[in-house]
Formats: C-alpha cells, sequence, structure tokens
C-alpha cells in the first residue's frame, strides 16, 4: 500500500484512508467513464419529446486495508459539474457514509495521483 492517503473532501470534511495508487487510477478510470455518461445525457435535449436513453449508474467497489464504495446515478444530473456521488468508506471498527461532489472527488484523486507520482 500507499504511504500516501487518499483524502475525499465531502460536502463537509473530509477522509482520509489508505489506498494504492493502482486503485487510484482503476477508480479514475470509472469516474472518467461516468463524466461520459453525465455529457452524453447533458449534449442530449429534451423538449419536442426526444427520448433519452438511460446511462448505467457508477458501482465502483474497492476491498483492501478499507472498503470503499462509490455510487452515482447519472440520469439524475442534468450536468456533470451539479452531480454528486454517494461513497461509503467501511474497516472493521467503522463505516461512513456521505455524498461529495463529483467534481471535487475528481480534482481530489488527480491531486492524489500527482502525489504518488
Amino acid at each position: 500500500m500507499s504511504s500516501t492517503p487518499l483524502t475525499l473532501n465531502l460536502v463537509e470534511g473530509s477522509v482520509s484512508f489508505s489506498f494504492s495508487p493502482q486503485a487510484a487510477r482503476e477508480l479514475k478510470a470509472a469516474i472518467d467513464q461516468l463524466m461520459e455518461r453525465l455529457k452524453a445525457i447533458a449534449a442530449k435535449p429534451t423538449p419536442g419529446g426526444g427520448k433519452v436513453i438511460p446511462q448505467p449508474p457508477l458501482e465502483y467497489r474497492h476491498t483492501g486495508e478499507v472498503f470503499l464504495e462509490i455510487f452515482c446515478n447519472p440520469n439524475i444530473w442534468p450536468t456533470p459539474f451539479a452531480a454528486k456521488v454517494l461513497i461509503t468508506v467501511r474497516t472493521v471498527g467503522i463505516r461512513l457514509t456521505t455524498e461529495a461532489e463529483l467534481t471535487r472527488v475528481i480534482e481530489d484523486i488527480s491531486q492524489y495521483l500527482e502525489q504518488v507520482g
């Protein structure tokens, strides 16, 4: 495991935990796919009855020293900038479930990957 913890800034406060660079890259790839889905939804004009094709949600899970789960349904957000994700961080002794702004999570992961090289 990396000695640099991943810090995710939440709507109120933050949470830091041990996370590997490889897991961070996998999470970044999953969020990049989510962003593409959100952009596809935002780009489709719906006035006039054009039906929007529902996009699959992001359901990211990582099990390591801590269990991390990130969920986002792209179909309920009008733009990627409005989107929020549900985050669960769990260890043997604690479970935290909260939400965070998607754009902030993207920044946090990018910053972490820059730190770990």
